[in-house]
């Protein structure tokens, strides 16, 4: 599995893909947080913390992340070299979380820079250094599991057509569900629009963001995650068959 990871990592960035991932998720986070007017901006909110970037973030992933995964398996069924893939000594398994941690790993590495958010928000609060560190914390912690539940995602709908366009399309809209759809089909659910409510990312997301891990947050992201990479399991044994 280690060499598929490399050669997973190698593959981004021995093209332009890895690096238009990080440019582009830097450069909109940067926009939006510094320079353009309106709610995400930093500097226009009057208050010293890093909430506008952890609204905007899973937002960008939404799109930037099926980006990335959608040529996973798409791509090796299009070119018929998947099944040389899986004739290889490795599990079905090692295979595709080989997939899943390029894909991880690469929007990771994107996520690293914004740390330089901290220290300048740190500087510009009155005092200086008035900063909601656990809140803070707790989303950039709420942030991985977003990505690796999206990431799962987006292999997943990688396996479903050799057509990249169309795996793209599967996993923007699956992100898209599981992150706002149940939050915004809860306000028709009346009692039970809370409960509804929990089964979507923004829920265990936000609850991260407050500086409380719950474990319960924890194991609905490493289920989703698990469960997603098990249906791409599924999907590329019932190619052997």
């Amino acid at each position: 599995m280690k060499a598929l990871l490399l050669r997973e990592i190698k593959s981004f960035f021995g093209s332009p893909i890895g690096y238009l991932v990080i440019a582009i998720f830097l450069l909109l986070n940067g926009l939006f947080l510094w320079v353009f007017e309106g709610d995400f901006n930093i500097l226009k909110s009057g208050f010293a913390d890093l909430s506008p970037f952890f609204t905007l973030a899973p937002w960008i992933l939404i799109f930037l992340i099926p980006a990335v995964t959608m040529r996973s398996f798409s791509d090796e069924k299009k070119q018929g070299t998947i099944e040389l893939m899986l004739t290889k000594p490795l599990s079905t398994w090692e295979i595709v979380n080989g997939k899943f941690l390029g894909a991880f790993l690469l929007i990771i590495i994107a996520i690293i820079p914004t740390i330089i958010y901290v220290f300048i928000i740190s500087d510009l609060g009155n005092p200086t250094g008035n900063l909601d560190m656990g809140s803070t914390l707790g989303s950039y912690f709420g942030l991985l599991f977003l990505i690796a539940a999206y990431s799962s995602i987006g292999i997943f709908t990688s396996t479903l057509s050799d057509n990249q366009i169309v795996a793209f399309i599967l996993a923007v809209f699956l992100c898209f569900l599981f992150y706002f759809g149940f939050e915004g089909l809860a306000t028709y659910m009346g009692d039970f629009g809370g409960l509804f409510a929990s089964f979507g990312f923004d829920y265990h997301f936000k609850s991260m963001g407050r500086g409380v891990l719950d474990t319960r947050d924890i194991l609905y992201f490493v289920s989703i995650t698990i469960a997603f990479l098990a249906g791409t399991v599924y999907q590329l044994k019932s190619l052997k068959w």
